[in-house]
Parts: structure tokens; C-alpha cells; sequence
């Protein structure tokens, strides 16, 4: 099983946005930073679970997912695999097309101070574009 730790934030809402990664997997870790441009901190962490899906689906095709976030908008969204939100849908739709490649993908809500990882790689990617 793949342990992934999504994280999503924005200077400003909207303002620059970026996406933070971190994968646990055979005993390794991988991190990622993800510059993302102008998004509002919701839709940055959204983007957070889709780079991470591209990343797995590239890098650990058929492992069985597990799947962390603080976002309690994005794990609600996807665990119930609905939104009104106009602009969530085509996010969640994403999300659903990715994640059906795998035999199982789990998501779940972790408070802030467990994602802390994350976090850092997120606020990392926005500091990238402003460079």
C-alpha cells in the first residue's frame, strides 16, 4: 500500500497557489512541489490529489492507495462522489478517472498537524514562482 499526504495552499484567495506531495512507499519517501499559478486554496488542493494520482499512476501503477489530506472540502467531495460546485466538478471528475485506474484508492481526513510535510511542500511551490 501507497501512503500519499496531499497538501494545497494559496498566497492570497485566489492568489499563487502550488501543490505539495509527500508518498511513503517500500520504505522510501518521495516529495513533490507543484507551482500551480492562480487558483483559490480549494481548487490548490484538489490539484494537490490529482498530481498525486498522475504521480502514482506513472510511478506505481496498480498499488493499492491511501490517500491523506486536510482539506475536509476535498475528502468530503470525493469520499461522496459529488459536488454541486461548478468548480469542483471537473476536478472531481479528474479525480474519479484517475483513481479508477487502481484496485483500491482510499481517502481520508487528517488534521493540519499530521500533514505538516505537505504542507511545507506546498508553500515551497509557491515560493518557486515567485522567484
Amino acid at each position: 500500500m501507497i501512503e500519499v499526504y496531499t497538501d494545497g495552499a494559496a498566497k492570497g484567495n485566489p492568489g499563487e497557489s502550488g501543490a505539495g506531495i509527500y508518498i511513503k512507499a517500500s520504505g522510501k519517501a518521495y516529495e513533490y512541489s507543484f507551482p500551480l499559478g492562480v487558483l483559490s486554496n480549494h481548487e490548490a488542493e484538489f490539484m494537490a490529489v490529482i498530481k498525486a494520482l498522475e504521480i502514482c499512476k506513472e510511478s506505481f501503477p496498480n498499488e493499492i492507495l491511501s490517500f491523506r489530506s486536510d482539506s475536509q472540502v476535498v475528502v468530503h467531495v470525493v469520499d461522496q462522489d459529488y459536488t454541486k460546485n461548478k468548480t469542483f466538478l471537473p476536478l472531481l471528475e479528474n479525480i474519479r478517472e484517475l483513481s479508477s485506474a487502481f484496485p483500491y484508492f482510499f481517502i481520508k481526513w487528517i488534521p493540519e498537524k499530521q500533514n505538516k510535510h505537505a504542507d511545507e511542500l506546498a508553500r515551497k511551490a509557491i515560493r518557486m514562482q515567485a522567484q
